[in-house]
């Protein structure tokens, strides 16, 4: 199940963002959206679940949930 990833810490990275994630489930792949120009993060990312159980249940935990003082939301991308 893909997730897109929104209100993320600016100064988070790919591996930041997959710790987020590795202890829900097993995560076939993980992208943080950079600027081209600065290559800092523009505050979203995707994250793609091995198991669809797996991507709701991260949904479920991480939705509203707090990081580095800023509430994160989790979806899934249709």
């Amino acid at each position: 199940m893909k997730l897109i990833v929104l209100n993320l810490p600016r100064n988070f990275n790919e591996q930041s963002l997959a710790l987020l994630f590795k202890d829900i489930g097993n995560i076939k792949s993980c992208t943080l959206i950079l600027n081209e120009d600065t290559g800092k993060s523009k505050g979203f990312g995707f994250v793609e679940m091995a198991l669809a159980h797996e991507g709701e249940l991260t949904i479920k935990k991480l939705h509203g949930s707090t990081v580095n003082e800023k509430r994160i939301r989790v979806k899934q991308v249709e």
